[in-house]
């Protein structure tokens, strides 16, 4: 697993343990805090001697007790601190009609002159690059400037400090594609696992690559900068048409990360997106089609269109319905980290952003690999809402979905582990719709399976909603109370709301000690994209796994492994310390199709150590030619 969101780095379950930082140990809080100042700047690690930014050698317990404040405060659901979001303001425009009663007279770059000029306008030469216009008296259309005051200052930004475009060769690539590239590049120096490695054992073909992103890459360097071009006078660039598409951060990992050549796709989902990627990864392996796949997605929403977007539809947590909730007249720091308030009394959501990767294997790769196995899912389920009064509305494709992930990890835990050792991962987007549908799916679905105190974890109240990554956050943090064994509570969460259907469920707002088989990472979209996956634990993955291949398959696997687990020990180690080095192949082992060498059989890739088989299935017969 890799990636990046509000709380921190996926490796070492580092936004884990932002998110549970409290109920950690000192030693572990330590380390967290100590992770988190180099990922956001403030400190570098040389040979085991922590520097600050001007090379002061700094102990751990300074550097800690000089910047916790500062990470706590930067890191998760905040003030959105790009300048336009603040008193700067957003630059926009007014369009005005003007009444003249005397010609206008102005001096105006010959290049800023209006093409075609208007017929009316008269203009005068004055050198080679001005000229003099005059406007007749009479009607004038104009766009005035203005800076408009967000009306939304709340968001789960990165953490300050962390820029994912400055630790490669970055041209004008929109931030969710240089996320894309990190968050990639951190989940394979987290397997522990060298790609070529990896590649060398298999058909290049049995490798796929699925992600994307809910909504394009929509700043100045995808399709916001190109869609707002004619209206603000700019350029389009030729980068901005092709980096925008929802796909690209799968054409970036293919083309910089893995120099993939096998399966490569992307299937948006809304909110559900990283669900509906990772299904496709599970079938593809399943059905035997491919034997290791990425899925991920990356997002970057936080820009002023999008986010007014979201606000026009009554969805987000604007200033005014915070400021109504709690009767204030202010809003300060703290009210806007609270902005997120998932089953609680509440009035939208909080938009995020966040980079989340997984690699997928089969299990007898893994096992020949001496892979880590973090955990495991045996499949995802998918399912629309029929027919609908308003296509954001929710709808009834949720309970499909979460109760039949619930019946089979039923039937291959048991019933015990279902009642007593799962817990859901719930959507919880902080929204009043969201808290009563969602919860009613989850409390009737715990009455079906006899599940009498379900407990339920909803960490956008951390770090917000992060849009097509969302379920990337909550599988990033499953994996975390597998290991650490807590589940986050929701600090937010200051009393159920009165329509939530709680009876059946276990809501709690500080971390729950609590030994899980299985969490059902659970996603509800806009228009009826739902999508529930069971995830279960790598102890019962390991058992499944021995019932399957032996022990004695099992015993080697875990002797391969130890050389796996210290190579993740060393990326993490130079992460920790703030030195991350993305893997970004830019124009090395280009191949165009000359070098290549085809028969009957397959192609030879040059890179490659097998070919590319033709043998493809065919299910269908066969006509023989007389």
């Amino acid at each position: 697993m890799g990636g990046i969101n509000a709380a921190g780095r996926t490796s070492s379950h580092q936004s884990y343990q932002r998110t549970v930082l409290d109920a950690l140990p000192t030693a572990s809080q330590h380390h967290t805090l100590l992770g988190l100042a180099s990922l956001m700047a403030l400190a570098t690690r040389e040979a085991d001697q922590w520097r600050d930014t001007q090379g002061n050698a700094l102990d751990e317990a300074s550097l800690i007790a000089q910047h916790r404040d500062w990470i706590l405060t930067h890191t998760n659901i905040r003030r959105i601190e790009d300048p336009q979001f603040g008193d700067d303001g957003i630059s926009s425009a007014k369009k005005a009609g003007l009444s003249l009663d005397t010609p206008l007279t102005f001096v105006l770059s010959r290049r800023q002159l209006p093409t075609p000029t208007p017929a009316h306008w008269q203009v005068r030469e004055i050198d080679r690059r001005q000229v003099e216009v005059t406007v007749p008296a009479g009607p004038l259309d104009v766009m005035l400037p203005e800076q408009r005051d967000a009306l939304v200052k709340s968001a789960g930004q990165l953490p300050t400090g962390f820029e994912p475009a400055s630790f490669y060769r970055s041209v004008h690539h929109p931030r969710g594609l240089a996320m894309s590239i990190f968050g990639a590049s951190d989940c394979l120096g987290q397997s522990g696992l060298e790609w070529q490695d990896i590649i060398d054992r298999l058909d290049p073909d049995a490798v796929a690559v699925y992600a994307g992103n809910s909504i394009g890459q929509l700043d100045q360097n995808g399709w916001g900068g190109l869609l707002q071009s004619f209206v603000t006078g700019q350029r389009a660039t030729s980068k901005q048409m092709p980096l925008g598409y929802g796909q690209m951060p799968a054409d970036f990992i293919n083309a910089y990360v893995l120099g993939s050549v096998g399966t490569t796709g992307s299937m948006l989902g809304a909110c559900a997106t990283f669900l509906y990627n990772l299904r496709l990864g599970v079938e593809d392996i399943k059905q035997g089609r491919r034997r290791v796949v990425m899925v991920g997605t990356s997002d970057a929403p936080i820009t002023p269109e999008v986010v007014e977007g979201f606000r026009v539809m009554s969805a987000l947590a604007d200033d005014a319905s915070l400021k109504a909730l709690d009767a204030l007249e202010l809003l300060t720091d703290a009210d806007y980290q609270r902005a997120s308030r998932p089953f609680a009394r509440n009035c939208g959501f909080t938009i995020a952003e966040a980079s989340q990767f997984i690699l997928l294997m089969d299990d007898s790769l893994a096992l020949e690999m001496g892979a880590q196995v973090l955990g495991s899912v045996p499949d995802v389920f998918v399912n629309a809402d029929g027919w609908k009064r308003s296509i954001s509305a929710p709808g009834i494709g949720n309970y499909l979905t979460l109760g039949k992930s619930v019946a089979l990890a039923k039937d291959l835990l048991g019933d015990d582990a279902v009642r007593h050792r799962s817990y859901i991962h719930a959507h919880g987007t902080s929204t009043p719709k969201n808290r009563t549908s969602e919860s009613h799916v989850m409390d009737m679905v715990a009455r079906a399976f006899g599940i009498e105190n379900w407990p339920v974890a909803a960490i956008k109240a951390f770090i917000g909603h992060s849009q097509g990554s969302a379920a990337g956050d909550q599988m990033a943090s499953a994996l975390g109370t597998f290991a650490f064994g807590m589940i986050p509570g929701i600090p937010t969460l200051d009393q159920v709301a009165d329509d939530v259907f709680a009876e059946k469920l276990d809501f709690f707002t500080t971390p729950k000690a609590f030994t899980a088989d299985v969490s059902f990472i659970n996603a509800k979209g806009f228009g009826g994209n739902n999508a529930t996956a069971p995830l279960l634990s790598p102890d019962v993955t390991e058992r499944l796994m021995t019932l399957r291949h032996g022990e004695a398959a099992m015993t080697a696997w875990r002797s391969r492994r130890d050389r796996t687990l210290e190579r993740s020990a060393a990326h993490e180690n130079a992460s920790h310390g703030g030195h991350f080095k993305p893997t970004y192949q830019f124009g090395e082992g280009v191949l165009e199709g000359p070098e290549l060498s085809m028969d009957s059989a397959g192609l030879k890739i040059p890179g490659y150590a097998n070919p590319v088989s033709f043998n493809v299935d065919n299910p269908f017969g066969h006509l023989n030619d007389k």
